[in-house]
């Protein structure tokens, strides 16, 4: 597929552009959403001439909203120290408490942001509980706004947050964030998957025995229990990133790389997909830190082929991955030796190789696992990979919504998850499964994931050398 097939080339950005950043005195603004803008803006990225207004309900002084705008960004050098000056000086903020917001008293980001300089707007934040009421605000002066995950808590939730920005939003001014839609490994997926004629003749159940979409994190809830108690690790993690990610790995071939036609077979994926069955899927530790669940695919291509979403936190590793597991030889000398895998990481050290099985050297006709490796930071040296929401801003800057989440698209995936929240909260004798801090989940984890079909063979203590080609000392693989 052509890479510039598709694409609209009069995606521009506009002068005099005003960004609203709502909930600028929270964590995800100061951790991600600042830094990126940061980024685009020492990489010259940003519109000319542009405005960036933090709005929060915290009342603040200037220099302590320039203080956390700083504190996750680095500056190494003496022109990076000057340019996150420069970008400071065009930082402004803004509060309101609930009373005055109400009142719509002064303080609002729409009185701020009217006249002739504010051409767009866009939004980033991160709580719906409290989305509209700032929304309504800047609607006011009829701006474009980016949201955050997640959007609503289930089906009956995201219907009647959607509904409520109707009167103000169409669909096409949205621009509903899923932060890994702007990881360069998904983005690279269309890629991988549609420019190599040979990973397309084996993309099917007739030669894929299971798919694992894999995300763990090594700390736990760090102060956002409360988050986890109303949310847990399937609204946080599953039914957006690791289901987006399960929907670029499962759609048929777009017509072209336009945002409609993108999204389009997206959808179509998520329309074939059942919703998730209680019996398919095993959670963990004392709040749902930890969930394994299987979804499938009522389709040509995928019908019968498990799809093994697993997400925790406090485990033994930090990495995001996928691992398409191919089916064994099924006669003849080699019906014994390791299956074939392909594995695409994520997040860190990205990387894609596949295990692939060969001679080991000698007189014998002994077989050893070795990989054909991608890893970026060897292949790619020079180059820096953006951060995601430094993609996402500026594919948002730019109005191209490909990498953002369309109202059906968001529908379909609430639809899948929603009778197994309700299963869960209406069920609340379900005792979730302990796990040690720092390992890899319940005990039950090895048996679940065999019990669909995935293979682990130690390969003689094959291992993936992570960060160079060195002898291989980074962790196993395949778990």
């Amino acid at each position: 597929m052509d890479g510039s097939a598709g694409k609209d080339t009069s995606l521009e950005l506009k002068d005099n552009t005003v960004i609203v950043v709502l909930g600028a005195s929270g964590d995800l603004a100061k951790k991600k959403t600042f830094p990126a803008l940061f980024g685009l803006y020492r990489n010259q990225f940003l519109p000319n001439d542009i405005q960036i207004v933090g709005y929060a309900r915290t009342e603040m002084p200037h220099d302590e909203f320039i203080k956390r705008v700083k504190s996750y960004i680095k500056t190494p050098t003496k022109d990076l120290e000057k340019q996150l000056e420069e970008f400071c000086s065009i930082c402004t903020y803004v509060w309101a408490t609930p009373a005055n917001t109400g009142e719509g008293q002064a303080q609002e980001p729409s009185a701020v942001l009217h006249g002739p300089a504010a051409k767009r707007v866009h939004n980033c934040f991160s709580a719906p509980e409290e989305m509209l009421l700032p929304l309504r605000m800047v609607a006011l002066a009829s701006f474009a706004p980016q949201v955050e995950k997640p959007f609503g808590k289930d089906l009956n939730s995201s219907r009647e947050l959607q509904k409520s920005l109707e009167p103000d939003w169409k669909e096409d001014e949205l621009f509903r964030i899923d932060h890994y839609l702007g990881k360069e490994m998904v983005k690279n997926i269309l890629i991988l998957r549609f420019g190599n004629l040979f990973f397309g003749a084996t993309w099917n159940r007739q030669h894929i025995d299971n798919i694992q979409i894999t995300f763990k994190e090594p700390f736990g809830t760090e102060g956002r229990g409360g988050y986890f108690d109303e949310f847990g690790i399937i609204r946080d993690v599953q039914q957006n990133h690791l289901l987006q990610v399960l929907t670029l790995l499962a759609m048929e071939r777009p017509i072209s790389f336009s945002s409609e036609d993108i999204r389009d077979e997206k959808v179509r994926v998520l329309r074939a997909m059942p919703a998730i069955e209680p019996k398919n899927v095993i959670i963990g530790f004392a709040m749902p830190t930890f969930c394994a669940l299987v979804a499938y695919i009522k389709n040509e291509r995928w019908d019968g082929v498990p799809f093994i979403m697993k997400a925790g936190k406090a485990l033994n590793e930090q990495k995001t991955e996928i691992r398409i597991q191919f089916k064994d030889v099924t006669s003849g000398i080699f019906k014994d030796i390791p299956r074939n895998e392909l594995v695409m990481r994520i997040q860190p050290n990205e990387s894609v190789y596949i295990k692939m099985n060969s001679k080991l050297p000698g007189l014998s006709m002994q077989t050893v696992v070795t990989e054909l490796d991608l890893t970026y930071r060897r292949r790619f040296s020079d180059l820096k990979i953006p951060e995601a929401y430094e993609s996402l801003i500026l594919d948002c800057l730019k109005g191209d919504h490909s990498n953002f989440v369309r109202d059906d698209e968001l529908d379909a995936s609430w639809r899948i998850f929603t009778p197994l929240l309700n299963y869960l909260d209406d069920n609340k004798e379900i005792i979730p499964m302990e796990y040690p801090y720092g390992s890899r989940g319940p005990a039950v984890l090895d048996d679940f994931t065999a019990s669909y079909g995935y293979k682990f063979s130690d390969a003689a203590g094959y291992q993936w050398p992570t960060t160079s080609a060195a002898p291989p000392t980074g962790c196993s693989v395949g778990r």
